[in-house]
């Protein structure tokens, strides 16, 4: 172990009120982030009609800020895959995720989109992991309405954690341009 692993790190004033400053800024982001998704709903099966009495006012998912789908991936941040992916379909739903603004969300709705289901076979997309990342996988075959609000939360709470950064913290402007042309200081 080196000698500054052990060493303590001394903080000015200045640092200590960035963090804090950071760090309220963050949590104050976070809140506002995990109340206000824009859910794309990229639904192909059986599991649609769950997602609908979910989203019914009996379950309503607009008490928990993911009340307006939206059906153009440049306006939404959460991507739900609700129901089977056949291999035909993958390539669309990887556009339809790369299209999506950063920062994005994923949650696999139901076992057929978690690991593909009782479809073990040649046409069937075995996990919509294997193409793009899944933040959160909600089981059952369909998922009841509380699992999915529970599922909601638990993206909630990974949203509400997350750092958000309040500002570049690289080269200044100048700096940046001498770079890019080859100009000394």
């Amino acid at each position: 172990m080196a000698e500054s692993d052990i060493a303590p790190v001394l903080t000015t004033r200045r640092d200590e009120a960035m963090g804090f400053f950071e760090r309220m800024v963050s949590k104050g982001l976070g809140w506002a982030r995990k109340y206000s998704l824009f859910t794309y709903p990229f639904a192909t099966a059986c599991c649609g009609m769950e997602f609908m009495s979910v989203a019914a006012a009996r379950h309503d998912i607009a008490r928990f800020g993911a009340e307006f789908p939206r059906f153009s991936p440049r306006q939404a941040d959460m991507l739900m895959v609700i129901g089977t992916i056949n291999l035909k379909q993958a390539p669309i739903l990887k556009r339809v995720y790369e299209q999506m603004a950063e920062p994005k969300w994923v949650v696999a709705f139901g076992v057929c989109a978690s690991s593909g289901g009782f479809y073990d076979n040649y046409a069937v997309l075995q996990g919509i992991d294997r193409i793009i990342p899944v933040d959160v996988y909600i089981p059952g075959c369909p998922p009841r309405p509380e699992q999915v609000l529970d599922g909601l939360k638990l993206l909630q709470d990974k949203i509400g954690n997350q750092v958000h950064r309040v500002g570049h913290r690289g080269s200044a402007p100048h700096d940046l341009l001498a770079s890019q042309y080859n100009l000394s200081k």
